[in-house]
């Protein structure tokens, strides 16, 4: 029996019938066709399909749709302007900080994240959090250095 669901994602509000045990993760890729969420592990230790919920980073693997009724979720796609780049995605292209591209979508949202919190990061507030977050191919050296000058564009040390 499908439930009754209503939410907004990317700043569009959405009426759906979704099955109680559909995970977010699911739902955004199926039934949206938000397919830059990633799904790699599955059980909420990768970070690939991080996404916002409400303001707050979360694992969509983890959640279940039918919690969403009324929140507000934003994917990378809606991280991403409407043409080009973020300041976050043209730093993690200038210095390299992706590689295979498994890992980007959490990533980014990650540090969106952090960056809507805090515009001057510093490595170790960085570090915390993307921790979450798996890369098999990059080392993360990369991808700090790129929130690292991000952080020091915004007036950061």
């Amino acid at each position: 029996m499908k439930q009754s669901l209503k939410f907004s994602v990317n700043g569009r509000p959405l009426e759906l019938n979704v099955e109680p045990r559909q995970t977010l993760a699911d739902c955004l890729r199926v039934e949206l066709g938000l397919t830059g969420t990633h799904l790699g592990c599955e059980h909420g230790v990768c970070g690939a399909c991080t996404v916002m919920v409400d303001g707050d980073a979360v694992r969509s693997c983890l959640m279940f749709a039918v919690q969403l009724e009324g929140a507000q979720v934003v994917t990378i796609e809606g991280v991403s302007p409407p043409s080009g780049l973020s300041p976050l995605q043209q730093k993690m292209r200038e210095y390299h900080a992706l590689q295979c591209g498994f890992c980007t979508p959490g990533m980014v949202v990650a540090l969106h994240h952090l960056f809507m919190g805090n515009a001057t990061p510093d490595e170790a507030e960085i570090c915390e959090a993307i921790s979450g977050n798996i890369c098999r191919c990059t080392g993360y050296q990369p991808i700090i250095a790129a929130a690292l000058a991000l952080s020091r564009e915004n007036g950061g040390a």
